[in-house]
C-alpha cells in the first residue's frame, strides 16, 4: 500500500488561478496547477447538461481568495499611508513633492549594482555635468519613486532632488533589492536615494550603501498610519544638476498639494535638513 503524498503547497500562482477561474466561465486547463487546487479542495468539477466539465470554487476556495484580497488591500492601505507620511515630511522641509511619478531614466547598459556617486548620469549620449565626464552605452528604464521632491528654491544648484522608495512588507523589500537597474535609475534622477521601511521588515545593513535608510513607526491603534520617521543611515548626497528632460517631466506632472501650501515661500538659502534629506 502506497503512502499518500502530502497536500500541495499553495503559492501565488494557485491564488492567481483561483481569481481567474472566479472571473471566467470555469473551463478547465487540465494542468498540474489545476490538479493541485482540486486535491486541496479549493475547486470542484461540475458537468453541464451538454456533458462539458467546468470548475467552480468551493467555499474553502472562496475564503482563500477573499482573505488574499483583504491582505492585498491592507498592504496597499499601509503603503499609501506611509507614502503620505513621507510626502508630508518633505513638504514641511520646504520641498515641492510628487507622488507616483514615472520618469524616463538613462542607466548604463550593464548595471551590476547601484553606481557610486562619482558616476554621472547620461542623457541622449551626453554626460550630465558631474565629477567625471564620460560616454557610456546606455539604456532607458522607468524610474517610479514613491515620493520625489525638490527644494523650493530659486538657485538651480540648491534644487537637490530626492527619491524615496517606500516598503511595508518584507517580501516586497527582498524582491526590490534583486533589481539593480531600479537603483541605477533612481541614481540617474536624484542626488539622494532613500528606502523608507515600515518597522520590523528589514535592517539598514540589508540595504545597499548607496541608499539612506529610514524606519517608520506605526501609530498605536491606527492601522496604516505612521508617526515618527527614524533615520537609521543617512543617504550619500551627490552634486546633481537637474537636466531639462526631468524639468519637462516635472512640469507635466501635478505636484502634491497641501493645506498649508500658501505658507511655503521660496528659499534663498539652504533650509535646515529634515529626516530624509540628510547628507551625512
Amino acid at each position: 500500500m502506497f503512502d499518500l503524498p502530502p497536500p500541495p503547497r499553495l503559492g501565488v500562482a494557485h491564488r492567481r488561478r483561483l481569481r481567474a477561474l472566479w472571473r471566467s466561465a470555469g473551463w478547465p486547463s487540465h494542468d498540474l496547477l489545476e490538479a493541485e487546487l482540486l486535491v486541496a479542495g479549493l475547486l470542484t468539477r461540475e458537468t453541464d447538461p451538454q456533458g462539458r466539465d467546468t470548475l467552480r470554487l468551493t467555499e474553502a476556495g472562496l475564503r482563500l481568495m477573499t482573505q488574499d484580497a483583504q491582505g492585498h488591500r491592507s498592504a496597499r492601505s499601509a503603503h499609501e499611508g506611509l507614502v503620505a507620511r513621507v510626502a508630508l515630511e518633505m513638504h514641511r522641509a520646504g520641498r515641492i513633492v510628487w507622488q507616483g511619478l514615472s520618469l524616463r531614466a538613462p542607466v548604463a547598459a550593464e548595471v551590476p549594482e547601484l553606481p557610486p556617486p562619482a558616476v554621472p548620469s547620461v542623457l541622449d549620449g551626453e554626460a550630465v555635468p558631474g565629477p567625471a565626464q564620460m560616454q557610456v552605452p546606455v539604456r532607458w528604464v522607468q524610474a517610479m519613486p514613491d515620493v520625489y521632491s525638490i527644494r523650493h528654491t530659486t538657485r538651480e544648484d540648491w534644487v537637490e532632488p530626492v527619491a524615496h522608495e517606500i516598503k511595508v512588507s518584507r517580501a516586497d523589500l527582498l524582491s526590490d533589492l534583486k533589481k539593480p537597474a531600479k537603483g541605477a535609475a533612481y541614481a540617474a534622477v536624484a542626488s539622494q536615494c532613500w528606502y523608507v521601511l515600515a518597522a520590523g521588515i528589514g535592517q539598514a545593513e540589508e540595504i545597499p550603501e548607496a541608499y539612506g535608510v529610514m524606519q517608520a513607526h506605526p501609530l498605536a491603534g491606527q492601522p496604516g498610519t505612521f508617526g515618527a520617521l527614524e533615520v537609521l543611515r543617512p543617504a550619500p548626497r551627490r552634486p546633481f544638476v537637474l537636466p531639462l528632460v526631468l524639468w519637462m517631466a516635472l512640469a507635466r506632472a501635478d505636484a502634491r498639494r497641501f493645506e498649508d501650501e500658501a505658507q511655503t515661500a521660496l528659499s534663498e538659502a539652504p533650509p535646515a535638513r529634515s529626516p530624509g534629506e540628510e547628507g551625512g
